[in-house]
């Protein structure tokens, strides 16, 4: 039996658990896991155990990474489907539609519509949700309101936002905050300000912030526009390309805005 092979081994795996550890307590701290967690882990570093490194590796680590792969899949989808001309966008949601109907499909495909300036054939597709189980679903009150807005009805979409669950995700805050905003400056709202910064405040989007700065302008406020188009410049030269791609219209229309104060 070759010991000394046996000795070098058995080191070279102490040392690999001894990195790994390390990355462990690391993750623990960063990712603020709980106390025992972090105790364990430096109990486990400075006696050179490997116990509490497994556990922690396939409890926490593992699913934490799968998880972070998921969400950048997911963004760079998002990323992708951002830059694509609208009338690609609304022929493609067409036919997944087409090929399986789903709320998500068909409200999905009625935004795109609204955008494109095609509020008659969005009233369609969207009417089989306004009624039943549906209707009261915030992915349906959102494409309503939005379809609201794009017909000139701004108190029927200011009386459908108010029916949106704002707990549900900081997308749909987002979302609802800012066309509630609209919604509150098509009718001579003083509080369409207040509404915007709000919505600025959770944004998930560049949107809220670029619609402020125009609505900022129109109320002639235009030291406080300057400020709100700071920020989203100094947002774009932080941003990654995939980002930049992703909030193109908004750093489109920043840019305008930028121009326009001189």
């Amino acid at each position: 039996m070759d010991i000394p092979g046996l000795f070098n081994n058995y080191g070279w795996l102490l040392g690999l658990f001894g990195v790994l550890n390390i990355v462990c307590l690391v993750h623990a701290v960063v990712t603020r896991q709980g106390a025992l967690w972090i105790v364990f882990l430096a109990l486990n570093l400075f006696l050179g155990g490997f116990i509490a490194t497994l556990f922690y590796t396939f409890m926490v680590l593992l699913p934490n990474l799968q998880g972070s792969r998921r969400a950048a899949t997911q963004a760079v989808q998002r990323g992708v489907e951002a830059i694509k001309p609208l009338d690609v966008r609304v022929r493609e949601a067409q036919q997944a539609l087409a090929e399986s109907d789903t709320l998500e499909r068909r409200a999905e495909l009625a935004n795109l519509q609204a955008r494109a300036g095609r509020p008659e054939e969005a009233q369609a597709t969207l009417a089989p949700l306004l009624s039943g189980i549906y209707a009261d679903d915030p992915v349906v009150l959102l494409s309503a309101a939005q379809l609201d807005l794009a017909q000139g009805n701004p108190a029927g979409a200011e009386a459908r936002l108010s029916r949106v669950d704002l707990r549900t995700s900081a997308a749909t805050r987002t979302r609802t905050l800012t066309l509630l905003a609209l919604a509150q400056e098509q009718q001579g709202k003083p509080e369409a300000d207040h509404t915007y910064r709000e919505a600025s405040q959770v944004a998930t989007t560049e949107e809220p912030r670029a619609r402020h700065a125009a609505y900022l302008i129109r109320q002639g406020r235009t030291e406080d526009a300057r400020a709100v188009l700071e920020a989203l410049e100094k947002s774009e030269r932080q941003a990654s390309p995939l980002y930049r791609k992703q909030e193109r219209e908004w750093f489109t229309l920043a840019s305008e805005l930028r121009r326009k104060l001189g």
